[in-house]
C-alpha cells in the first residue's frame, strides 16, 4: 500500500508517532455499524486520523515581517511593492510565491500579499560543473583537489554533481531540484571570481569523500525568465489579516459543542497520538469525517472516486484553535 501522504494545501500535517492505537472498545457499542478493527472488504488496511494543533492565530505560520526574520527575499522588492515602483529579477523568483504557496508580509501593521509575475525571457551563458569517473589513473597526472580544500562556492557545485554522478547510470537517486543538465549551473554573475574550478588553471580531478572524479566544466546557452516583483495591499487590522488566512487555509469549522462524547473522545485521542479504524467505521469516526467534511472516505472506497485523494492533509478549526489534519490509509 501506499503510505506517502499527497497535500492539496500549502503545508502538509506534523508528523505524529506512528504508535498504533486499538479502536475496538474505545468508543460506546457500535450497534450494527460494525467493530472497529472488524474484518471486511477493507479488513486488511485502517484509516488513520491525526491532529497537530497550530494554535489561535494563523498570523504567525503564515506572515512574514522581515524585520523580524530574513525571509531571504530578493534585494529591495518588498519595497518596491510597497511604494509602487518596478523591480525585476532573473531566474530566481522575488518571494518564492505561487497560487498554491502565498506569501504575506507585514510592515508598520500594514499586511500585504507578495507575488511575481514572468514579463521576459533572457537568454545567458552560465558554466556547467560535471563529474565523471576517470577511465584509467595515470601517473602523470596532477593530484586532484579534494573538495573540502576549495571555495564554499565550489563545495556546494562539487556535492551536487557528484550526486548526478553517483546516479548516472544507476537506480539510485539524485536532488533533481538541485541537479541540471546533469551537474550544477553557476548561475551566479560573481561566480567566476570566486571559483577554483572555473579559473583557467583550476584543477582537472577532484576527491569527493574518496572518490576520484575528472571535472568537465562547459559553457552552455540558458533562457531564463524574468519576473517582476508585484504584490497588494490586503489588510490593516490582525483581525482582517485573520480572516484573510482562514479563508485561504482553513476548511472545516468545527464546534466542540456540536459533536457526541465520542466524538469528541476520538478527536483528542487522534490529537495525543492518531486515531484509526478499519472499514466499516464506527458511528463515531462517520460524525467525524463528515464533521470535517471528508465524506467520500464513509463508504470506504474513497479511492475510486475521481479527484478525491486517498490520502489527504488540510486544516480545520475546533472551536478557537487551528490544526493540521492528516487521513491516511496504512496496511494492518
Amino acid at each position: 500500500m501506499d503510505d506517502t501522504p499527497i497535500s492539496r494545501r500549502r503545508f502538509a500535517a506534523s508528523g505524529i508517532a506512528a504508535a498504533a492505537v486499538a479502536a475496538a472498545g474505545c468508543l460506546g457499542g457500535t450497534s450494527g455499524d460494525g467493530e472497529p478493527g472488524s474484518n471486511g472488504a477493507d479488513g486488511d488496511r485502517v484509516l488513520r486520523l491525526s491532529l497537530s494543533g497550530l494554535g489561535d492565530a494563523l498570523r504567525d505560520r503564515y506572515v512574514t515581517d522581515p524585520e523580524e526574520a530574513d525571509p531571504n527575499w530578493a534585494d529591495g522588492a518588498f519595497e518596491a511593492v510597497r511604494n509602487g515602483t518596478t523591480l525585476t529579477t532573473q531566474y530566481r523568483k522575488p518571494f518564492f510565491s505561487d497560487a498554491d504557496d502565498p506569501t504575506y508580509a507585514r510592515h508598520d501593521g500594514t499586511y500585504y500579499w507578495l507575488d511575481s509575475v514572468v514579463v521576459d525571457e533572457v537568454a545567458v551563458s552560465r558554466p556547467v560543473l560535471r563529474l565523471f569517473e576517470p577511465a584509467e589513473t595515470s601517473d602523470g597526472a596532477a593530484e586532484p583537489k579534494s573538495a573540502d580544500a576549495l571555495p564554499a562556492i565550489d563545495r556546494r557545485a562539487v556535492e551536487i554533481a557528484h550526486h548526478a554522478a553517483r546516479a548516472r547510470g544507476n537506480e539510485g537517486g539524485m536532488p533533481v531540484g538541485l541537479v541540471r543538465r546533469g551537474g550544477y549551473v553557476y548561475r551566479r554573475d560573481d561566480a567566476a571570481a570566486e571559483s577554483d574550478l572555473l579559473a583557467a588553471d583550476g584543477p582537472d580531478r577532484v576527491t569527493v569523500r574518496d572518490t576520484e572524479y575528472v571535472v568537465e566544466i562547459t559553457e552552455e546557452e540558458f533562457h531564463e525568465p524574468v519576473y517582476r516583483a508585484t504584490g497588494e495591499r490586503v489588510a490593516d487590522t490582525p483581525e482582517r489579516m485573520e480572516a484573510i488566512l482562514r479563508a485561504e487555509f482553513v476548511g472545516a469549522r468545527i464546534s466542540r459543542d456540536g459533536l457526541s462524547a465520542d466524538a469528541r473522545d476520538l478527536l483528542l485521542e487522534a490529537e495525543a497520538d492518531e486515531y484509526r479504524e478499519s472499514h466499516p467505521y464506527s458511528e463515531a469516526y462517520r460524525e467525524v469525517l463528515r464533521a470535517l467534511h471528508e465524506r467520500p472516505y464513509i463508504d470506504g472506497n474513497v479511492r475510486k472516486d475521481a479527484g478525491v485523494d486517498s490520502n489527504r492533509a488540510d486544516l480545520c478549526r475546533y472551536d478557537d484553535v487551528y490544526y493540521d489534519y492528516q487521513l491516511r490509509f496504512v496496511s494492518l
